[in-house]
């Protein structure tokens, strides 16, 4: 599963590609990929905070941020339930 599109951060729009996989060593989902660059978001991060919720939608999930790459982008990781909606399940054929 995967998100790109439109999220916040501590009330700051930002736009995101995400991705996650199950761990099987922990038994959790762990997700996470990288926030287009917000010299916002940055700022939060070089000021020394690193834990922040992410919100997409109505969802509301707690957030890491790990680091600001070369382009300006924050790193962002998150374990648990997903913070974007899943997709809707196919209807059953009869």
């Amino acid at each position: 599963m995967s998100y790109h599109g439109p999220a916040g951060v501590e009330g700051t729009t930002v736009r995101v590609h995400l991705t996650g996989r199950w761990e099987p060593v922990d038994g959790r989902y762990h997700w996470g990929g990288r926030i287009e660059p917000e010299p916002t978001v940055a700022g939060l991060l070089r000021s020394g905070r690193r834990d922040v919720e992410l919100r997409i939608a109505d969802r509301v999930r707690p957030a890491r941020l790990a680091e600001v790459d070369p382009w300006g982008g924050v790193r962002i990781t998150g374990v648990g339930d997903p913070p974007w909606p899943s997709a809707p399940e196919p209807p059953e054929e009869e």
